[in-house]
Parts: structure tokens; C-alpha cells; sequence
């Protein structure tokens, strides 16, 4: 019997018991500090994204400071924030290919370090037709 593959939707809508806070591991306190980590669910991160008004941009860490200040944390997860930013974009472009016309601006959320998140062969192109030419 062959397993049916997950959607991008699925996999957004599917949030594993999370959002939770945990206190930062010894081998994260290296780089983050001290102090306590949100582990943001996926549909928590789509939801900011969406909230990034036409016109504006959002880094990744941002995403990360906004649910971070929502769950009284000192940071948010680097790790699942960008994970879970690129799950809603898969998302929202599954979403865009099936006819719905209320998707999550992806093209708004960039990379810490300026870019879009673009890791998928020909988004450049798609990004450009869902931002109607509008760049953000």
C-alpha cells in the first residue's frame, strides 16, 4: 500500500504539539544565551507572515523576535521559524496552483541577511507573478 504524500497545507495545519517554551539547551546558550526558546507552531509563523502589510518586508528574525515578545520568550527558534516560514510559502503556493486567491505573501518574509526565501528551482519567477509585480 503506498502512503499518500503530505501536502504543504497539511504539513502547515499540522502542529505537533507546539507552540511550547523550553529553557535554552547548554549547547544553544553558546550562541543564543541564556534563557528560554518558543518553538513557534507552523500556522503561528504563516500568521505573521500574513500580517506583513503590501509594501513591507520581514527577516526571518524578525518573525523570530515578534513570536519570541508573543510567548514571553528570550528568543524565538532560528531553526523552526525558517523551516516553518518555508513550509507556508510551499503552502501558499499549493494554495495559488489550486485556485485560491487569499495566499500567505511569502515574497514579503526574506532571509536574515536580505533575499528571498527562495529555495525551489523557478520561484523567482512565481514570486514575481504572486506579488502581481509589486515586488513586496
Amino acid at each position: 500500500m503506498v502512503k499518500k504524500k503530505t501536502s504543504w497545507v497539511e504539513k502547515l495545519h499540522d502542529s505537533k504539539g507546539l507552540p511550547k517554551v523550553e529553557e535554552i539547551t547548554e549547547k544553544m546558550s553558546k550562541r543564543w544565551g541564556t534563557g528560554t526558546v518558543v518553538i513557534p507552531a507552523p500556522l503561528e509563523v504563516d500568521a505573521l507572515m500574513r500580517r506583513v502589510p503590501e509594501g513591507k518586508l520581514v527577516t526571518v528574525n524578525g518573525l523570530r523576535e515578534a513570536l519570541a515578545k508573543k510567548h514571553n520568550a528570550t528568543i524565538g527558534c532560528p531553526m523552526t521559524t525558517g523551516i516553518f516560514a518555508w513550509v507556508a510559502a510551499h503552502a501558499a503556493e499549493e494554495q495559488r496552483q489550486n485556485g485560491v486567491e487569499d495566499i500567505t505573501p511569502y515574497w514579503r518574509a526574506m532571509k536574515a541577511g536580505g533575499g528571498v526565501k527562495s529555495k525551489i528551482s523557478g520561484w523567482s519567477g512565481r514570486i514575481e507573478e504572486a506579488s502581481g509585480g509589486r515586488g513586496a
